[in-house]
């Protein structure tokens, strides 16, 4: 089978791959204890190497030592089990230590691969005692100041045995053990994970220190660059946006090491990671392109097989495993190799959730990075996942094993896209910078900007993330009605407020009622209105604000304010519709006409927005439908003037619905409760029930001649089981009170029916409330 082309971007992750000097990610050196003086309250002065009797009362002045899960900071000896002295009763010479520390720290500096001309700055953190059968468990650092890049373990001569600390990264292993006579000075950076096993014999001693990185390592290491590389890469940048000069395109390249927000910038990268950007960043200028640093989840779920799980009774469950902060610092998952078995990558996805704006700022923001975006040196695969969770067998799925990675990334993107690139990214930075653009005059130019984001921005996100108001005002600016559309397309109508009614009022009026028909329309969607939302008990807070947006938009004495109005009157008021169109098909009437009812508040709102519009002919289609002469709708309409009364007491001086429209409404349902009221009281030998229009077969049929007899009240229907269950489910789906049991006896079993007395109570609870509410009615 031939192998398949290389590609420009993997071109370009293997020549990364030779760029700058090759740096460790822990280094090893020892020098002589003689240029540390130390010595600790209520112990004195620290031997090299220590007596067993200061080791002991090291012990002894020190604390277990502290680690953080979340919000709490706690002690688990299992996790970490070792002594840590305060500071502040540690006493170092500092001026005479320094001359030891500071060539060491420059040592280690060109150990792991910094440029010369960055500076490593030790500053102390903690010191910890660990006695026979203490460790620390596998963790990772955090950064625990802006410029810290590592972290410095300094172990104090001592015959211990045991002791050893592991430092892993991409798949390697570093193992450092302590000198019965020297200082060893261990250093790595803050993302390898480490662990300490358990001291067998003896006590080992540390000191630890926080690594801060001074100076700019990505520009010094520039000034190295071997130029023919750097043309190289520049032209894999060519080949790589080449055929992509119709829509925005961009170029992810994974680095090696891990960062937080706290610690993404250029001046605070690590090892190899240094000199690849710096070749990068050269490479991408001479490009015609622009670059950023930015932090990258990656997901992966796996097929994947518990190996203690017996084959008869594969993995029914789940676990999580991660990393946690222990004493601002995270144990790690490791990845999940000796836990589970993978088999096949069933799935990945990678989303850029952060990113250096212009200023070198981090930002926010949710960017889905897709796979041939992608290229990296060191695969994911070489990486310890930041988390994993395993999905036990659980039927017809499971087996699987998610495993998530948090990787840092260089994004490259063609200069001429920085605008859309940096929009997919920021669509409120988009839209601050096309304001900025209108506001110091350059229509043309905010134009040219805004039709770059054509081929994406519909499918932006929108709801919550764009500021409205900053998208509405820029649309109206832009004067140009078709990147008006389009930068308005992802709103959706519940995002809208009050203070949007004037430049909505002014959109109208500029780009005319079909325009302005078409966006609405739009913004309200598919199934804008959850079922949810509409009947919940209190109404969602958008519908709630109709009524006052209506006022705003007539307080803006622009035409166009009372036509988006309307629109949007309309369009609650169809949404609404729908749904009671389809509760008039509900086949149980208690249920029916108690969900219909539920739609009163909302309807009142409705009724309410077209009064505050001064348009009473939008009110039209919605008291149409409660006028309807049906017994169902009627709770509806009681409903809806109950919450119209409801809304005036609560809100004095404010129109809540038109008058003439209540009294309309008011009129007709008082009319419909004397006729219910006018009909004679069901007689207390009259057992006929009415069952709701439906099936018309044979079975129904002989159901109906039942329900409809007012004398008798039981029948006896042998059936077979499929007839028996379509007896069964029409009557519950009609909520009849008709008793229903199958008496499992003889061939076929016997369906008994027995109309019950809830036909009576619910009759008279019918009237009960049609009583009460025509009394309401008349006060």
């Amino acid at each position: 089978m031939p192998a398949s082309p290389v590609t420009p971007p993997d071109r370009l992750a293997a020549l990364l791959g030779t760029a700058g000097p090759a740096g460790a990610f822990s280094a090893r050196r020892t020098a002589s204890p003689d240029g540390l003086t130390l010595s600790v309250r209520g112990v004195g002065p620290i031997a090299f190497p220590a007596t067993a009797e200061q080791a002991e009362q090291l012990c002894s002045v020190g604390r277990p030592a502290r680690f953080g899960k979340g919000e709490q900071t706690l002690t688990d000896a299992k996790v970490r089990d070792t002594w840590e002295i305060p500071t502040s009763l540690v006493d170092i010479d500092e001026q005479r230590w320094l001359e030891t520390l500071r060539p060491m720290l420059d040592h280690l500096r060109a150990d792991l691969g910094l440029p010369q001309g960055c500076e490593l700055v030790a500053e102390l953190h903690s010191m910890l005692a660990y006695g026979p059968g203490q460790f620390f468990a596998p963790h990772q650092d955090s950064e625990k100041a802006d410029a810290m890049v590592g972290t410095l373990v300094v172990t104090l001569p001592s015959k211990t045995a045991g002791g050893v600390l592991s430092v892993e990264h991409a798949g390697r292993t570093g193992t450092y053990e302590s000198s019965p006579d020297e200082l060893t000075f261990v250093a790595f950076y803050a993302d390898c994970r480490h662990h300490v096993s358990p001291v067998t014999s003896g006590h080992r001693i540390v000191l630890t220190y926080n690594l801060l990185l001074a100076g700019d390592p990505v520009a010094l290491a520039a000034e190295g660059l071997d130029q023919d590389l750097v043309t190289e890469l520049g032209g894999c940048l060519d080949d790589c946006f080449a055929e992509l000069s119709d829509e925005p395109a961009r170029l992810v390249y994974l680095l090696d090491h891990e960062y937080t927000q706290r610690a993404l910038g250029w001046d605070r990268l690590k090892g190899d990671d240094v000199g690849r950007a710096a070749a990068v960043r050269a490479a991408a200028q001479a490009a015609g392109c622009e670059v950023t640093l930015a932090l990258a989840e990656l997901q992966e779920t796996w097929s994947a097989v518990d190996p203690e799980e017996s084959w008869g009774r594969r993995g029914r469950g789940r676990g999580r495993y991660g990393r946690y902060r222990y004493d601002e610092e995270e144990p790690s998952g490791g990845s999940g190799s000796g836990e589970y078995e993978l088999e096949e990558l069933i799935d990945s996805s990678m989303t850029l959730d952060c990113w250096l704006d212009e200023s070198g700022e981090v930002v926010p923001t949710s960017l889905r990075i897709s796979d041939d975006e992608v290229c990296a040196t060191t695969p994911t695969a070489n990486l310890s996942p930041q988390s994993s969770e395993y999905e036990g067998y659980m039927g017809n799925y499971g087996n699987t094993l998610d495993r998530w990675y948090r990787r840092a990334a260089i994004v490259v993107w063609p200069r001429r896209w920085t605008f859309a690139i940096r929009a997919q990214a920021s669509p409120c930075w988009a839209l601050d910078r096309l304001a900025g653009l209108l506001r110091a005059g350059d229509v043309a130019g905010a134009r040219r900007s805004a039709a770059t984001l054509a081929s994406f921005w519909q499918v932006a996100p929108a709801a919550g993330e764009l500021v409205v108001g900053r998208a509405l005002a820029v649309a109206w600016e832009l004067d140009e009605p078709d990147l008006a559309a389009m930068l308005l397309a992802p709103l959706r109508v519940e995002t809208l407020a009050p203070a949007d009614a004037p430049v909505l009022a002014r959109l109208a009026t500029r780009y005319g009622e079909s325009w302005i028909r078409e966006r609405v329309n739009g913004w309200f969607g598919r199934n804008w209105l959850s079922r949810s939302s509409l009947f919940d008990k209190q109404t969602p807070d958008w519908l709630a604000s109709l009524p006052a947006m209506c006022a705003a938009l007539r307080a803006t004495s622009d035409a166009g304010g009372v036509l988006v109005g309307g629109l949007l009157v309309a369009g609650v008021w169809s949404e609404l519709h729908g749904w009671a169109r389809g509760l008039l098909t509900y086949p149980a009437a208690r249920d029916r006409r108690k969900y219909l009812a539920d739609l009163g508040p909302r309807i009142a709102v409705v009724l309410a927005g077209a009064a505050r519009l001064g348009t009473a002919d939008l009110a039209g289609p919605a008291v149409e439908f409660l006028c309807r002469d049906e017994d169902d709708v009627l709770d509806c309409a009681m409903s809806t003037l109950r919450a119209a009364r409801a809304t005036a007491a609560g809100q004095a001086g404010q129109q809540v619905a038109d008058l003439d429209t209540l009294d309309t409404l008011a009129a007709h349902v008082a009319r419909r409760l004397e006729q219910q009221l006018a009909r004679p009281v069901r007689a207390a030998d009259d057992w006929s029930v009415e069952l709701p229009k439906g099936c018309d077969c044979e079975l129904c049929t002989t159901l109906v001649a039942f329900l409809d007899d007012p004398v008798r009240r039981t029948f006896e229907w042998p059936l077979a089981e499929q007839r028996r269950r379509h007896v069964h489910s029409r009557i519950d789906q009609a909520d009849l009170p008709v008793d229903h049991q199958t008496r499992r006896s003889g061939r076929p079993y016997t369906l008994v029916l027995r109309k019950t007395d809830a036909l009576f109570d619910r009759d008279r609870e019918a009237r009960r409330r049609a009583q009460e509410d025509l009394a309401w009615l008349t006060h």
